[in-house]
């Protein structure tokens, strides 16, 4: 999102990237989001450290269940597939959309390809896990929260700019859906002030790969593309046009 890679091609800077190994905490962290915004976990939170919690009542502090439920996963690329994985082991039915059908991971992951607006249609729980493009810009605006069940659950894990945010805000205030988690913004790191006074958001600082593990592999991989380029090599994992930097 932010480097002109033809650009430093054109200049001889080789740029790389480390793919693949934010996989798994992505797709943990989409799935702690959907688990939390389903069962009211950061809400309940907050309410132990403040009002407090009075006592079990039969009616009190209901969610929903993701057992048996429908996910529609929008981008059923790497971290899309590991999310299908955790679903399926919640009992959940996968869908999912995007610009090609996958017919190995349809059957590895009991999954159906849909069209985008059949996913939003049918789907209790939705993920956004596509790359973002120009042509994404938005995609999730006014005209496809209507189409939601009224009871739809939005996750996004993948890009800001996909999701019209002042749209997300009024389809939670209106009820036209009943929750939504985010961990990347629209115009970040600034977070749209509708959302922070709703309850029926959760919100998280742009953690999906965030651990441990995955920055430790992160360096790793950095180190390597940075030492073949100086030896001259192709680096691992290159984004631009192949660039070798002679001794």
């Amino acid at each position: 999102d932010n480097i002109d890679y033809s650009y430093a091609g054109e200049k001889g800077i080789a740029v790389t990237n480390t793919p693949k190994v934010s996989t798994e905490a992505t797709a943990e962290l989409t799935f702690a989001l959907l688990l939390a915004a389903a069962r009211r976990i950061p809400e309940g939170d907050t309410l132990c450290r403040t009002t407090g919690f009075n006592g079990w009542a039969p009616l009190f502090f209901l969610g929903r269940e993701v057992h048996g439920k429908t996910i529609g996963i929008i981008g059923l690329g790497e971290i899309g597939k590991a999310v299908a994985k955790r679903a399926k082991a919640f009992g959940m039915n996968v869908l999912y959309t995007g610009p090609n059908r996958k017919p190995e991971a349809e059957s590895e992951l009991e999954a159906t390809y849909v069209t985008l607006e059949e996913l939003l249609q049918t789907a209790d729980f939705i993920t956004i896990n596509c790359a973002y493009n120009p042509k994404l810009h938005h995609m999730i605006d006014d005209e496809k929260f209507k189409m939601m069940k009224k009871t739809a659950y939005i996750v996004n894990a993948s890009r800001g700019p996909i999701m019209n945010e002042a749209a997300l805000a009024h389809a939670l205030k209106t009820n036209e859906i009943e929750g939504a988690a985010l961990d990347v913004f629209e115009f970040e790191p600034k977070i749209t002030e509708e959302l922070k006074g709703l309850k029926n958001v959760v919100l998280a600082p742009h953690v999906g790969n965030a651990t441990f593990e995955t920055r430790d592999a992160m360096a790793e991989m950095a180190v390597r593309n940075i030492l073949a380029v100086l030896k001259g090599e192709e680096p691992v994992t290159p984004v631009n046009q192949k660039v070798v930097v002679t001794k």
